[in-house]
């Protein structure tokens, strides 16, 4: 009898990670150099923002994740904490809200204008203080409304309630305090019932979020872990961190079960914190190291040996942390399953890595995207404080499924980065508002002439912002979809060369401007 090598079947094998272009980075981001082992970026499908280096209190950056390539040094900043930045958070059902806890001892909530930040904003929407000590880490409800939890070096849980007219909160809902050392890692369950955090102490500790009763509690002594993920609904949890001889080492437990872990895998014999992320619709985890420049990658099953190694992707750049963008922002025609957004401090670059599934074909694929938790939330803050529990609201990323309803909220973003644009091209350089000015004239000019020409046209034809309205409405068919987006790629680089030219057109305006004064000073002399 023949032996024959056993291949285990996976449809992720072949993943393969594609990083951005140079033209499609976030170049010139003065990141911040604290040593905090935190992600120190937070991505949502409109904004990125990313924890900077400054002097004076504690800032950072929000910019739009199509306003990629070289960062404006005087960009604008959100800057109202006295103290370094530590943390920040995007509101999962929120695009346009984001936390950040800092070294002051407060937790602040702040609203970002949808066309993003054009001036340095210093007032929050909400702060909350509590906190003795400066707060670390913090993590928002994946179900609730309006639910944040924060956690500092006065080793307490704080869990703040959002609902309530009080721009400034001193009293929390409920303090949790089972920690004697400052907790590390905060990881909540699909449903948001359970919270799981790593102390100081090394210890895992399993607790329902809500009243915090400790559940259960780790007591092995072969591995300490610095960081926790619970893994989805498969009733496991992960851990990254050292092993007795300081190798890196990750660790899988039962949730029902911590006195010893259902396995432990030496990695390496680096230094840097392991970041784990996982993805539960895939059931794939990326392990990522502080100080790497490669991230592997994992397929988790429910049966031994559980922890399946698919590839590896290796970069010569280093991370000094990442963030993750939503399920809903992926480019599904790519077969993209995962995106990072690596900080290389060496280089200020934020460099997007794309993880992709190889596929021949161009068609959606269903079985690499099934329902995924959507941007809506599936409770109030006041009926999860109550005693309720449920699932995250699913949503589809097949394309047209959420087009209809979104397209008029996609338009009006749309239009408000062109003003944004236009805005800070204005305060840049004072003559561009005399352009501006004369481009409005003009365009309203050309419309009323247009307008005159094409009376008859527009009664058989319905118009919306000067084009048809079987344009306007949402595509149907896959190439209907493409044939539109290369319409806005077209026009977006007409629109840029456009600017380009001028930008030129100014300067030379401003050098002659800048001539005739040097020649009218020397004359009068």
């Amino acid at each position: 009898m023949t032996w024959r090598p056993q291949y285990r079947s996976s449809k992720f094998r072949h993943v393969f990670g594609k990083a951005a272009t140079k033209e499609n980075c976030f170049d010139g981001v003065p990141i911040t150099r604290s040593v905090q082992d935190n992600s120190f970026c937070a991505i949502n499908p409109r904004f990125l923002a990313v924890i900077t280096e400054c002097a004076g209190g504690g800032a950072f950056l929000v910019l739009s994740v199509h306003h990629t390539g070289k960062v404006d040094p005087q960009q604008p900043r959100v800057s109202g904490h006295r103290g370094n930045v530590l943390d920040i958070k995007w509101n999962p059902f929120n695009d346009c809200c984001i936390a950040s806890c800092s070294e002051d001892a407060t937790v602040k909530v702040w609203e970002i204008p949808p066309h993003g930040v054009y001036k340095n904003i210093t007032v929050p929407w909400k702060e909350l203080q509590g906190h003795s000590r400066r707060v670390g880490l913090i993590e928002w409800h994946p179900t609730a409304n309006n639910i944040l939890f924060s956690t500092a070096y006065d080793y307490q849980i704080m869990i703040w309630n959002l609902d309530c007219p009080e721009p400034v909160i001193k009293n929390p809902v409920r303090t949790i305090s089972h920690h004697p050392d400052v907790v590390l890692s905060m990881s909540f369950n699909t449903d948001g019932s359970l919270l799981a955090t790593v102390c100081k102490d090394r210890k895992v500790r399993l607790m329902e979020s809500r009243s915090g009763t400790l559940l259960r509690e780790s007591s092995c002594k072969t591995h300490r872990a610095s960081k926790v993920l619970i893994l989805g609904n498969t009733k496991m949890l992960l851990t990254s961190g050292t092993s007795r001889y300081n190798d890196r080492q990750i660790a899988l437990w039962d949730q029902d079960d911590l006195s010893a872990p259902l396995l432990e895998d030496n990695l390496d014999g680096s230094s840097g914190v392991i970041f784990p992320f996982y993805d539960p619709d895939t059931h794939m985890l990326y392990l990522a190291g502080k100080g790497d420049g490669n991230i592997r990658y994992y397929e988790i099953s429910t049966e031994k040996p559980y922890i399946h190694f698919l590839t590896e992707y290796r970069s010569q750049l280093p991370q000094k942390g990442l963030g993750v963008m939503p399920k809903r922002g992926l480019d599904v025609s790519s077969c993209e399953v995962f995106r990072f957004y690596k900080l290389v401090t060496i280089k200020s670059l934020i460099e997007p890595l794309s993880m992709i599934v190889p596929r021949r074909s161009e068609s959606y694929q269903e079985d690499l995207y099934p329902m995924t938790a959507g941007n809506r939330p599936a409770l109030t803050a006041e009926e999860w404080l109550g005693g309720m529990d449920k699932g995250p609201l699913l949503m589809s990323l097949k394309p047209g499924s959420q087009i209809a309803e979104s397209f008029s909220d996609m338009k009006a973003v749309g239009n408000s980065l062109e003003n944004s644009l236009d805005t800070r091209r204005s305060q840049g350089r004072p003559c561009m508002l005399q352009l501006a000015y004369i481009q409005d004239q003009l365009e309203a000019k050309e419309s009323k002439e247009d307008s005159s020409h094409t009376v008859d046209d527009r009664i058989q034809t319905p118009v919306t912002n000067g084009e048809d309205a079987t344009l306007c409405s949402p595509p149907r068919t896959e190439n209907e979809l493409r044939l539109k987006f290369h319409k806005q790629q077209e026009e977006i680089r007409r629109l840029r060369e456009l600017l380009n030219q001028r930008d030129v057109r100014i300067k030379q305006l401003e050098l002659e401007i800048k001539n005739i004064k040097n020649s009218q000073s020397q004359s009068s002399l």
